[in-house]
């Protein structure tokens, strides 16, 4: 009798016990569970990251775009003029498409547009195709220099709302296109440029003028 009391009273503390710590094994295995699994999918602070990175890229692209126009329009003249009713690219405008041309070889990651503007003589329809026309010679020019054409975008823009100086005259000033830095050629910094971001910071910094410098030194 006493054995089997002995037993039994072992059997009952057992399963107290358990039943005691039932719960407190289910708050543990709970507490051990990441909040978010299901969002982070088992790396924990993984979404987060990869949000801040894209954020930051995409930062970095915008202001190397802002960087590289300023520079652009530093190094080189961005605008040339055209006779009245014309498309016809003068010697002084080709010499200054030429400029454009060698500055944009030296980043095939860029894309561009060509503005063409009128004066305010004449119909807004007239004025519309006259502006394509010269913005499509500028592309063309700068593709026969050795600009792939798919980094060239040829945009009209009309002489009424546009003119550097406001006059219902002839004004030359007005007769204008305009190059400007666009975007990526293939979209975003680290995946369009391929790895090759520092690279091209570094010939952001050193310029047309330096290389041609390391050139006659050798």
């Amino acid at each position: 009798m006493k054995i089997r009391y002995k037993i039994n009273a072992f059997m009952l503390i057992s399963v107290t016990l358990a039943s005691a710590c039932a719960p407190v094994n289910r708050a543990m295995t709970a507490m051990n569970i990441t909040a978010g699994r299901e969002v982070d999918e088992g790396n924990f602070g993984d979404p987060t990251y990869n949000n801040m990175v894209a954020q930051s890229a995409y930062r970095d692209q915008n202001g190397l775009l802002l960087d590289l126009s300023h520079k652009f329009e530093k190094d080189v003249p961005t605008m040339i003029h055209f006779d009245f009713g014309s498309a016809r690219l003068d010697a002084t405008s080709r010499a200054i498409l030429s400029k454009q041309a060698a500055w944009i070889r030296q980043f095939p990651e860029i894309k561009f547009r060509v503005y063409g503007h009128t004066d305010l003589v004449g119909t807004a329809a007239y004025n519309k195709r006259l502006g394509m026309r010269r913005a499509q010679r500028v592309v063309s020019y700068l593709v026969a220099h050795g600009i792939s054409r798919h980094r060239l975008e040829a945009v009209v823009s009309y002489g009424e709302t546009q003119p550097l100086v406001v006059t219902e005259g002839r004004e030359r000033r007005n007769r204008r296109t305009v190059t400007q830095v666009n975007g990526f050629s293939r979209g975003y910094v680290g995946d369009g440029l391929d790895g090759k971001y520092a690279r091209l910071l570094y010939r952001k910094y050193v310029g047309v003028s330096t290389a041609g410098s390391a050139k006659a030194t050798k």
